[in-house]
């Protein structure tokens, strides 16, 4: 293990979702030296927790422990991570944010509605993290890219900075509509990734989405987006780890 390898702790082994009735895992990843430190840092809370740091994982991982060490070597310490497990065969409905033909109504949004008046309330009061929506980041993959996407849009005083990942457009027309009914705060930032190799319409959908977006930047300058597009990536966890590093460094990083 690295001499900067974030500390991991298990904030709740089960913390009880009163919109679900049911209970998740909630991970922290912190800097290396927080408990030698009185600093307030930036916090960025990911979807798919089992995802995320676990090599063991169906899929695979991103495997952000590694990279944050990675990162702290090279002086990119200043960040908190929370990680929210998913719930498994319930997934889909709880990541959805709208109605969908083939798997009804969609709780993205009471899910949402979990993170910002349970789950962040929390995260403060236990951890040292700055509160300022320039401060607050919220990221995802697949699924999870696009109830981070839909949090972002639907409360940008409480995220200004999204890490969408392969979103999962092709079960959510109605995000176009929101994306372009945004209204951005200054200093927000969004950083998109994509394959080219993911489905017949997923490049198409994401390219939809940022032309929407740069429509938008044009009209006005209060956020700014990166958009990063890997011809040869498929929808996995190998990719996303690549991408990881990053869109956090430019996302918290770069000015």
């Amino acid at each position: 293990m690295s001499t900067y390898s974030p500390i991991i702790e298990v904030i709740e082994e089960a913390y009880y979702i009163a919109e679900f009735n049911t209970t998740r895992k909630i991970s922290a990843l912190l800097p290396y030296d927080y408990y030698e430190s009185k600093h307030y840092y930036p916090v960025l809370y990911l979807q798919d927790g089992q995802n995320l740091f676990n090599p063991n994982a169906p899929f695979g991982d991103w495997a952000i422990d590694k990279s944050l060490a990675k990162l702290a070597e090279e002086g990119y310490k200043d960040i908190v991570i929370i990680a929210v497990d998913h719930g498994d065969d319930k997934r889909i409905k709880e990541y959805l944010p709208y109605r969908h033909a083939r798997y009804g109504k969609g709780q993205g949004k009471s899910y949402i509605d979990f993170m910002r008046k349970k789950l962040i309330p929390y995260v403060k009061e236990k951890y040292r993290v700055l509160t300022d929506y320039a401060d607050v980041g919220i990221g995802g993959s697949s699924m999870g890219g696009l109830i981070s996407l839909y949090g972002g849009l639907a409360y940008p005083a409480i995220f200004g900075k999204m890490m969408i990942f392969s979103p999962s457009l092709w079960i959510a027309n109605k995000i176009y509509r929101k994306a372009r009914n945004f209204a951005p705060l200054p200093d927000t930032k969004i950083y998109f990734y994509s394959g080219g190799q993911e489905s017949k319409t997923h490049l198409a959908n994401v390219r939809r989405l940022e032309t929407i977006f740069r429509e938008k930047i044009e009209d006005d300058a209060y956020f700014d987006m990166e958009v990063e597009i890997n011809m040869a990536g498929q929808h996995s966890e190998i990719y996303w780890a690549q991408e990881f590093p990053k869109a956090l460094k430019w996302l918290f990083y770069d000015k």
